[in-house]
């Protein structure tokens, strides 16, 4: 049996402003919207181009507060070839990335950046 990796859900504050996060910083798109007004809810499903794994942002209307994330270092991951390049944008965008870092003393190999809700993305040097 053969599982495929869909989607990755997290709850945000503002749909809007984490929408513009995730393409402003990542590129990524819109690739549908569902809206349940009568549950109040609405889901927003982005992707990159070319790539069928979607990020899942649920809006709860009624949520008046940001949700708690834990303390267990949880995050999403993306890759990119030009680390240095591409920390070098996010800090011109204003989206303050983390130092890049290496495993152990290693050579730098990743980096985060905290969306509008305190989510960390990873960004990875790819091959």
């Amino acid at each position: 049996m053969n599982y495929q990796m869909i989607h990755s859900c997290i709850r945000v504050l503002n749909l809007e402003a984490s929408e513009a996060f995730y393409q402003q910083a990542f590129g990524f798109e819109i690739f549908r919207r569902k809206e349940y007004p009568e549950q109040r809810f609405t889901l927003s499903y982005l992707r990159t181009p070319g790539v069928p794994f979607e990020l899942e942002l649920t809006y709860n209307y009624d949520q008046p507060e940001p949700y708690q994330l834990g303390n267990g270092y949880s995050h999403l991951a993306v890759g990119v070839a030009d680390l240095e390049a591409s920390h070098r944008r996010h800090a011109e965008q204003g989206l303050n990335p983390r130092p890049l870092k290496g495993l152990a003393g290693g050579p730098p190999r990743f980096y985060f950046l905290a969306d509008p809700d305190g989510y960390l993305v990873e960004v990875v040097r790819t091959p």
